[in-house]
């Protein structure tokens, strides 16, 4: 199988290193991109100085746009397998071997912090079940960890994540995924790691408007769609 493992990256001076150190040492014999989200920090320049291949947007696209460019780089250089991989560290590239294992049989393959352990009671973890049952609602499966940011494509979702429009990696394009595409879904356990370095985005309130998004678009806007098409 041949796969590609896409690490979006903005601002993300503080930590690149280490992942992609950690990542190679693990599994040397995976193709890795970075792709430079516009960033304003010194990401470009240790890109350059160890020689990562990277893609560099000139401007800040956002996860969608970035996860997207690596996508369609993907789609070109004929991969089997694409696995979104964050750039901060926390997730572990020791559960890749599983994940590819797993794309064998299915079309989307998540990293699950709770296929077999509980959440944790807190405001997120309860977004995350609000999330759950909107997917489990719309398309009869249950997702137990839906904003895991940990997930594998197959060459089909390839194609139609690089050939389509507005294909971000999140749950509602999952959950979009799944009834128009027909797509498969299975959950790997894993564990992840706190952050290496730098800070994150999402704080109390952007992580509940982005609860809220995801729980109306897969519930409504979604279903406004048209089926997918692959060129």
């Amino acid at each position: 199988m041949k796969t590609l493992i896409i690490i979006p990256a903005y601002n993300e001076e503080e930590s690149l290193k280490a992942t992609v150190d950690n990542l190679t040492a693990v599994v040397p014999q995976v193709d890795y991109i970075i792709v430079n989200d516009g960033s304003i920090d010194d990401t470009v320049r240790i890109c350059r100085e160890n020689q990562y291949p990277f893609l560099d947007l000139q401007a800040n696209l956002g996860l969608a746009g970035a996860f997207q460019a690596g996508m369609k780089y993907a789609y070109r250089h004929d991969y089997d397998c694409v696995i979104q991989f964050d750039a901060d560290g926390q997730h572990l590239p020791q559960y890749i071997p599983a994940l590819e294992e797993a794309i064998k049989s299915y079309d989307i393959a998540i990293g699950s912090r709770f296929a077999v352990a509980s959440k944790k009671l807190s405001l997120r973890m309860l977004g995350s079940d609000i999330i759950e049952c909107a997917i489990k609602l719309t398309t009869g499966v249950t997702i137990r960890d839906p904003t895991s940011g940990m997930r594998a494509f197959n060459s089909r979702m390839i194609r139609i994540l690089a050939t389509n429009l507005n294909m971000g990696p999140e749950p509602d394009t999952v959950s979009y995924l799944m009834r128009s595409a027909n797509a498969s879904v299975i959950e790997v356990p894993v564990t992840m790691a706190e952050r290496v370095a730098g800070r994150s985005y999402l704080n109390i309130w952007s992580s509940a408007l982005y609860m809220l998004r995801m729980t109306i678009s897969i519930l409504f806007i979604q279903f406004l769609r048209k089926k997918v098409t692959v060129s």
